[in-house]
């Protein structure tokens, strides 16, 4: 009986499991179906409750009186830039505005008369009423007069606002034509100049002087010559600028243009591939941001076709930018180093160095020329030297480099261009000449063997290299000095009044033409500490003969500068006399805003300089002023004929733009300016005669040759004369005459046997 209870109760256990089981398969399986149902059927959460969407909550809510305010003002601000960036925006507001209202009240009318009259001349009412306010007074019906009335103040109010846009938008487009950003230049053969600076002036009137020559040559490919002036100056600033400028340029055409001078679109607009010429001038006073415009102006021109042939001409500081910029390619880059501080130490130890720069420069005068002579190809470079009697053989140009001093038996080659110094040639080259039994219009004057018979002739008329060497100076070797003819340079006491980060490399420039035990001290405002800074970014190295010495004063008050000179005078040696030269360069403060404020500030510490040495007794050797405006220089000149000016930065830009019109010269003015190259020196004429000589330039000249220099004129009676002419006829020099040659500076001048 037990046993029989505990199997009925075991079976029961068993069937409520399985019960259970499937009441749970059961309700899983419902569930599934439940909501697969739900989800697929269009309409199953109306019918089932589970599967109706959860509510958003959102709401429904009318926006409170600051929102609608505040979308309002949002609505209008954004209108306001839309019509700040196009003033258009407005007129077709007015029209939208104006055919809504026709059309509103064109339907009012239609409604009002019914059938009397078609809805096409109901919109034509209402247009009339629109156009002329007189046309509602036609109206009979009172609702009719209103709507008229409506329509005639709309349209006062349409046409008033439509004659304002129209007259902004003619003043924006006619902004926009004056400022020239947009414009498009359609010119070719034109040159653009980049950048303006108180350098500018000179380089126009360079150009100017030079297309004047162009034209009576028969050269110039158009009456005026078109410059376009870019800057990212207001157009109306630059064209007071040109306007200055160009009063007295006939023969220039200046055109302005407002722009980035860093984006390719502005150089496209102004058919940068199409010039002549693209000169880049500097801005900035600081070097480094003078390098950097340069470099970036450059880039934005590389994106332009056809780059390649059209010369670009920039104005850098350094020379590891010259060769940074050379490396861009599909450009034709000429960089051209600005070395005014060295060219102001060169020509303040000089006096007349400056004059022969500028002679050299000036069109109206004698320049340097390179030329190609094919059908003299074979010749010796003794017998080229000897043969032009109407210009100054210098060198040659060989595979793009100049050779200041080729060996008397190099061979003329075809390809190579002749260096010489005489008048701007044009198409008319210089002949070759010797004085002989050759009739006018000769052809075979040009004959090789001729020349080298006439060459012969005057090696024979002449006397041989022998007998010159017993009357010329035989010039020694010289180690790091760029004194004349010593070992090395003269001892003397400089004061600087004046300073700017330039003067780094004045001082280094002084060190190589004085010899040891030299001073230098500046006095100037600027702090000491700004003066370090300079030497330090400057990163040259030690000097060797010159000990430099500062001082913290206005160099413009009186009893300061006095003070200095008595110092400078107590500190030197009383049994020994040492030369004193005083230098005033444009202080860096000066050159603020207005450049003439330099000069007149250069000027009158010279002059004040002048007269506290007069009154201590203090001989000055050299009293020298930096000036940018030549005129002033000369006005001084003529007051005090012993104190002289030097405008650096005026012959820089004379170099500029000389190099824009001919980019081979610029390897020439780079050797005579660079301090490793060759310079222009004016030397005692007794290095080269004796005393009672009568000698002619061209016997000077085989002299110099032999100390390994290039006479390229004289000086007599503190006058200049450069390429004399005639060549053969005595000269009747004093020694204290002087004669005016271009000379290595470094190593030995052998004298050639």
């Amino acid at each position: 009986m037990a046993s029989l209870c505990s199997h009925l109760v075991v079976k029961l256990i068993q069937l409520n499991s399985m019960n259970a089981v499937m009441e749970l398969v059961q309700k899983s399986f419902y569930h599934t179906v439940r909501t697969i149902g739900a989800s697929n059927l269009p309409f199953a959460c109306m019918s089932n409750s589970l599967g109706k969407p959860t509510p958003l909550q959102l709401d429904v809510s009318l926006p409170s009186f600051q929102d609608i305010r505040w979308s309002f003002a949002r609505l209008v601000y954004l209108f306001n830039i839309q019509l700040e960036r196009n003033v258009a925006t407005f007129f077709i507001v007015l029209l939208v505005a104006c055919f809504s209202f026709v059309i509103i009240g064109g339907f009012l009318f239609f409604k009002l008369r019914g059938s009397s009259q078609s809805l096409e001349d109901c919109f034509w009412e209402a247009w009339a009423c629109l156009c002329s306010s007189s046309t509602h007074l036609k109206q009979r019906t009172r609702i009719e007069r209103v709507i008229g009335f409506v329509l005639a103040i709309w349209g006062i109010l349409f046409y008033s606002r439509l004659l304002s846009t129209m007259t902004e938008q003619f003043r924006n487009n006619m902004y926009r034509l004056r400022e020239g950003a947009q414009m498009q230049v359609l010119e070719t053969d034109h040159i653009i100049i980049c950048g303006v600076n108180s350098r500018l002036s000179f380089v126009l009137k360079q150009l100017n002087k030079y297309h004047e020559f162009a034209v009576r040559l028969g050269t110039a490919t158009a009456r005026r010559q078109r410059i376009l002036l870019l800057s990212d100056l207001p157009r109306k600033q630059m064209d007071k600028v040109a306007d200055n400028i160009a009063k007295d340029l006939n023969h220039i055409d200046i055109l302005t243009k407002s722009c980035s001078l860093s984006l390719t679109k502005s150089f496209e607009r102004a058919a940068a591939n199409k010039a002549r010429a693209i000169i880049i001038l500097p801005t900035k006073e600081d070097r480094y941001e003078v390098d950097s415009d340069a470099f970036l102006s450059v880039l934005a021109l590389q994106p332009l076709p056809l780059m390649a042939s059209v010369p670009t001409i920039v104005e850098v500081s350094s020379s590891n930018t010259c060769e940074l910029l050379k490396s861009i390619s599909g450009l034709k880059v000429e960089p051209v180093e600005n070395v005014a501080s060295k060219l102001f130490v060169q020509c303040s130890r000089q006096k007349g160095l400056i004059k022969i720069y500028k002679h050299l420069l000036n069109y109206r005068k004698n320049v340097f020329n390179l030329c190609n002579f094919p059908h003299l190809a074979g010749l010796s470079y003794k017998e080229l030297r000897r043969g032009f009697q109407e210009a100054v053989v210098c060198g040659l140009y060989r595979n793009g480099r100049v050779y200041f001093h080729p060996n008397d038996a190099e061979i003329l080659e075809e390809a190579d261009k002749v260096l010489f110094i005489g008048p701007v040639h044009g198409t008319k080259k210089p002949q070759l000449s010797y004085p002989h039994v050759f009739e006018e219009n000769d052809d075979s004057i040009n004959n090789v063997e001729t020349i080298k018979q006439n060459s012969e002739f005057l090696n024979g008329a002449l006397g041989a290299t022998r007998e010159r060497l017993k009357n010329i100076v035989k010039r020694p070797k010289r180690s790091d000095s760029k004194a004349p003819d010593w070992c090395v340079g003269p001892t003397e006491r400089v004061l600087v009044l004046g300073w700017r980060p330039d003067v780094v490399e004045m001082i280094e420039e002084y060190d190589n033409y004085l010899g040891p035990g030299s001073v230098l001290e500046i006095l100037s405002d600027v702090p000491l500490d700004a003066r370090l800074k300079a030497f330090k970014l400057a990163g040259h190295g030690k000097l060797k003969n010159i000990r430099v010495s500062h001082r913290v004063g206005n160099p413009m008050e009186y009893n300061t500068l006095e003070e200095t000179i008595i110092n400078i005078q107590k500190s030197s040696k009383k049994e020994v006399d040492i030369p004193f030269s005083i230098a005033v360069v444009s202080d860096k403060e000066w050159k603020v805003g207005d450049p003439l404020r330099a000069d007149k500030n250069s000027a009158y510490s010279l002059l004040l300089a002048e007269n506290i040495c007069g009154k201590l007794g203090v001989k000055a050797q050299n009293l020298v002023a930096e000036v940018v405006d030549s005129k002033l220089g000369k006005q001084i000149t003529r007051i005090r004929p012993s104190l002289t000016y030097i405008a650096a930065e005026e012959v820089m830009s004379l170099v500029t733009a000389q190099v824009a019109e001919n980019v081979e010269l610029n390897d020439v003015w780079k050797d005579i300016l660079n301090a490793e190259g060759d310079e222009i020196y004016v030397k005692d004429i007794s290095f080269y005669m004796k005393q009672g000589e009568n000698a002619s330039f061209y016997e000077l000249s085989e002299r110099a040759n032999l100390r390994r220099e290039i006479a390229i004129g004289y000086v007599k009676n503190n006058k200049k004369f450069i390429n004399p002419i005639p060549k053969l006829e005595p000269l009747s020099l004093e020694l204290n005459d002087s004669l005016i040659v271009i000379s290595e500076l470094e190593g030995e001048q052998p004298v050639v046997m």
